[in-house]
């Protein structure tokens, strides 16, 4: 446990000399906020509450990008190569890139709240509770994405290509940029099978509706992103490499796609039952009526 901490902090300590980092998990996430919170919202505090959530979920998701250019960059600057002289297996690495990348998100979360009481004036965050699971599930699960990015991929303008085609998908067909009810029907059922999805409208469901953690859509997109976190590292850990020099077959980027199955069953049930689409139309609707912000649309 001692060698596992002393790796995580010194993970920490690389990553915060690392620009992209900076720039995915801090000056991101609070442009977001800003934008969010003063342009859209107008500075309206229910409005900001409403928003928060997808504000949040873009702070988690950023995490990937930062992590898995992190990862490619110590490999090819060597940096991989001496750790892999110490007792290190590929999981604590692995590991303990996750525990730091979270540790490194929280405080901006924990700042973008602070922002909504003190400059925003949002008397009532929901239940926190809720919200701090599923943050925590999803900064996990997305930065285990960000480790299965950082394994198949060779060189740093490889990282960026994937990490671009993943981020675009995610941040406009999830609801975090556009509201969901907003988009086109068709790229709705398409939403419907992407992990930012859930995240983004549970964690509104948990801010603006105080959504309990054992409430039954909670629990699906919880169990979903810890199944998805599970195959997602188990993947990076097979195909981690520690030398510049190592490649992988081709091939074996295929194993990526398994990952998504989690979200491939979900998306399919969702499209049946169409319970995610009707809860993000409802906080929506309610966003009329400002003064019962709590009671869920029946």
């Amino acid at each position: 446990m001692t060698n596992f901490l002393t790796l995580t902090r010194m993970r920490i300590q690389l990553t915060l000399r690392n620009k992209m980092f900076l720039f995915f998990s801090v000056i991101m996430p609070f442009g977001f906020f800003f934008l969010y919170a003063g342009v859209f919202a107008k500075g309206i505090p229910i409005v900001v509450r409403y928003l928060l959530g997808p504000v949040m979920a873009l702070t988690v998701m950023g995490s990937f990008w930062g992590l898995s250019a992190a990862l490619v960059m110590f490999r090819e600057q060597g940096i991989l190569r001496r750790f892999h002289v110490t007792p290190v297996t590929a999981s604590d690495m692995l590991a303990s890139s996750i525990v730091a990348n979270f540790v490194l998100t929280m405080p901006t979360i924990l700042i973008e709240v602070c922002f909504a009481r003190f400059i925003f004036q949002v008397t009532h965050f929901g239940n926190l509770g809720t919200a701090f699971i599923l943050i925590a599930l999803g900064t996990m699960s997305f930065a285990s994405l960000g480790l299965v990015v950082a394994s198949v991929t060779n060189t740093m303008q490889e990282t960026q290509v994937i990490n671009q085609l993943i981020w675009l998908p995610l941040i406009f067909l999830s609801g975090a940029t556009v509201p969901l009810v907003d988009l086109p029907h068709m790229v709705q059922r398409v939403g419907l099978f992407l992990p930012a999805t859930y995240l983004v409208t549970e964690l509104q469901d948990a801010i603006y509706w105080s959504a309990k953690p054992w409430n039954r859509d909670v629990l699906i997109a919880l169990g979903s992103m810890v199944l998805w976190a599970g195959l997602t590292f188990f993947l990076s850990a097979q195909l981690f490499r520690w030398e510049p020099e190592s490649k992988i077959p081709r091939r074996a980027k295929l194993l990526v796609a398994a990952t998504a199955i989690p979200f491939v069953l979900l998306g399919v049930w969702e499209n049946h039952s169409s319970r995610t689409i009707s809860k993000a139309k409802a906080m929506s609707e309610s966003l009329n009526a400002p003064s019962r912000p709590n009671e869920r649309t029946k």
